[in-house]
């Protein structure tokens, strides 16, 4: 990474040995910096990071970490989001306890992780690995709200940027969320993908397929993009849905029964794609997920005993890390009926 600003999809780094943990830590910094952390906050940012990535040098398989700023109400902050593919964690609480280590060292690592972070979440399974998301804000309690979506997307090795892209917002009272995946790699596809993130975030409010054809017309300079909005209603029990091309997505009810979604053929900004919205069920205990084509539609939420109970950005790191194809670009969403 260089100086440039960080994106708000972030940077990933590989974690395998000191010099990368270094590397991150320093770049957290660097980000803190660019964001107008305090010098305090700052400090406690670099413990976090220096913990995260050293515990995934000590204990980790395939140990990354993805960083990039968070905002909300005219704030910013710095997120970190772990993924491991190692042993995990049996005992979870013991292990943010401090004086609890697997390896002979001291033990406060995790500990100080939680003391410095404004927002902490994770899911570990033995011999399944972990996830762990972490938010310095500029106050230290500066991010206990329960977030009701969550994301994160990953570029085809060898890209630099990423052609899928997510966006979440509340727009007179709807809740509705985009995934996005700008045709091809590279930063063509990245350009459409912006596009349609710019123009959801500017629509005049309405329901899913409205919100769909706006971004049809204000793509027509892209190369163009499957995408699929959704707008969660757990007030009438409803999931509103609209999508084109192969975007994926499922609710998970509380009683655990999955169901897909219908997406439909086209791209969005070319080919007049013939656009439909569609209700579901979706109760209180209801979570959607939706994603890329980069991700294998194979897993299973049963797979994660526990998981349904996390953060809905742990939930998509989860299932990005072990269903994310290496052979293109991968975007996970997800989404809860939190009010």
């Amino acid at each position: 990474m260089n100086d440039d600003v960080v994106s708000d999809r972030g940077v990933w780094y590989r974690v395998e040995s000191g010099s990368a943990a270094s590397t991150a830590r320093r770049a957290a910094e660097r980000l803190g910096t660019q964001l107008a952390l305090s010098d305090a906050r700052i400090a406690d940012l670099s413990i976090v990071a220096a913990e995260l990535t050293s515990n995934l040098v000590k204990h980790a398989d395939d140990g990354v970490v993805l960083l990039r700023p968070v905002r909300r109400d005219g704030e910013a902050g710095v997120e970190l989001v772990a993924l491991d593919s190692g042993p995990g964690m049996a005992d979870l609480t013991a292990s943010f306890e401090d004086g609890h280590s697997t390896v002979g060292t001291l033990g406060i690592g995790l500990g100080a992780i939680v003391r410095q972070a404004s927002w902490f979440d994770c899911y570990s399974r033995p011999q399944r690995g972990t996830v762990l998301a972490v938010q310095v804000w500029p106050k230290p309690d500066g991010g206990h709200e329960r977030p009701w979506a969550g994301a994160l997307s990953r570029p085809i090795p060898g890209e630099s940027v990423c052609g899928d892209g997510y966006a979440w917002r509340i727009v007179e009272g709807r809740r509705q969320v985009l995934v996005c995946d700008g045709l091809g790699h590279g930063p063509l596809a990245s350009a459409a993908t912006d596009a349609a993130l710019d123009a959801f975030r500017k629509a005049p409010a309405g329901p899913p397929s409205a919100v769909v054809a706006h971004l049809h017309r204000s793509m027509s300079h892209t190369r163009g993009a499957a995408l699929a909005v959704a707008e969660p209603d757990p007030s009438a029990g409803v999931l509103r849905y609209s999508g084109l091309g192969n975007i994926s997505a499922v609710v998970i009810g509380g009683d655990g029964k999955r169901r897909g979604l219908v997406s439909l053929p086209g791209i969005a900004g070319h080919q007049r794609p013939s656009v439909r919205e569609y209700d579901y069920p979706f109760d209180g205990d209801a979570l959607l997920v939706m994603h890329s084509d980069g991700v294998v539609d194979r897993w299973q939420l049963a797979d994660y005993p526990g998981l349904a109970d996390r953060s809905p950005l742990v939930v998509a790191a989860t299932v990005l890390r072990d269903a994310g194809t290496r052979r293109d670009d991968a975007c996970v969403l997800a989404a809860r009926a939190w009010s």
